[in-house]
């Protein structure tokens, strides 16, 4: 673990330059993080690269661009223009010119005629039984993967460093109190909490993103508190006090920067627990609304048909992937923030 009074003497800059030489000596945890940075503009870019939606269009004398112009319409920035703007299926469309997406199907749309149709030529990964396009639903997956699984880590951070630095800082009745509060709610099975929660609650991915949020926050408190009680007494955090600086600005602004480093760690390795519980719930068919295309709702399309080995391999494979990606990188982090690491002094 690191000490915090030699991060207090350096500036924050430096320290991080250093995480960041030797994060870049681990090679694998390297390349991990290039693949998760491929993999989100992957998601980024899912409807340029998977969609039924033209990149290019010419129509009636003008150009269109409407793959591009979906980006402006879902956030409510655009709208589609009015020869368009009734047009579902812009395929069925007699367009002068007209460019697709490498995959020129969208996650949703079904094939007549296609159901459970095996790997090929048309169909890259194949279909599910109603003909939906299986790699075009695998890349707009990924979207709701990764943003499911940094939101809802994002929101254990939050709970957890808030809880995890009020008990470690004030001690005495409040850590004893808030120490008994991380007991008890890590001891509610999460599963058990999840299905109660799915009864009072309509299916949405806004609530998934805060049901796993709320089991995954424990660890982190806990984490956040040993650092803060480690940090507490150092001799810059009593001057800040002697200054007299107020109680948040010693919290947020002298102590938690210098003891943030070690929770970042636990936070990398949730994003992958979060989007493994995504797919799982998914799979389940808890909490997810059913037109929804995720990875574990293409997973969970294998059990009608043991035939279709396809529905199992492509979403499993790419969770796989994903999930043993940020294991990786949190490993490369947890020793670029080991001090015993050799070079780390270097």
């Amino acid at each position: 673990m690191t000490d915090p009074s030699a991060h207090s003497s350096a500036s924050g800059a430096g320290y991080w330059k250093l995480v960041g030489r030797q994060f870049a000596r681990n090679r694998l945890a390297l390349y991990s993080l290039v693949a998760l940075g491929l993999l989100a503009t992957f998601a980024a870019g899912a409807d340029l690269i998977a969609g039924n939606k033209p990149l290019y269009m010419e129509y009636k004398g003008k150009v269109y661009f409407p793959a591009f112009r979906q980006y402006l319409v879902h956030t409510g920035i655009g709208e589609w223009p009015k020869e368009l703007r009734r047009r579902k299926n812009l395929k069925r469309l007699r367009a002068d010119v007209a460019v697709f997406p490498p995959i020129p199907w969208g996650p949703s749309e079904i094939v007549l005629g296609q159901k459970y149709q095996s790997p090929g030529p048309d169909h890259l990964l194949g279909t599910d039984r109603l003909g939906r396009d299986v790699l075009a639903g695998i890349i707009h997956g990924s979207r709701y993967a990764l943003v499911i699984g940094l939101v809802s880590v994002s929101i254990s951070l939050l709970i957890g460093v808030v809880l995890g630095a009020m008990a470690g800082y004030f001690g005495g009745w409040t850590d004893l109190l808030l120490s008994r509060l991380f007991e008890l709610w890590s001891a509610i099975p999460a599963i058990f909490l999840i299905i109660t929660a799915a009864a009072f609650f309509p299916p949405s991915l806004f609530f998934i993103m805060i049901i796993i949020g709320l089991t995954g926050w424990v660890t982190i408190a806990r984490l956040t508190r040993s650092q803060f009680l480690h940090v507490r007494n150092y001799e810059y955090v009593e001057a800040a006090r002697a200054l007299g600086c107020a109680t948040p600005r010693v919290i947020w602004r002298h102590i938690l920067p210098n003891a943030i480093a070690p929770v970042l760690v636990p936070a990398t390795f949730g994003v992958g627990l979060a989007i493994l519980a995504e797919s799982g719930l998914s799979f389940l068919g808890i909490g997810v609304p059913a037109e929804t295309i995720t990875w574990g709702a293409i997973l969970a399309g294998a059990r009608s048909n043991a035939a279709a080995w396809w529905l199992a391999v492509a979403p499993g494979l790419a969770i796989f992937f994903t999930v043993t990606l940020y294991n990786l990188v949190g490993d490369g982090l947890r020793d670029a923030l080991d001090p015993k690491m050799p070079g780390a002094d270097s």
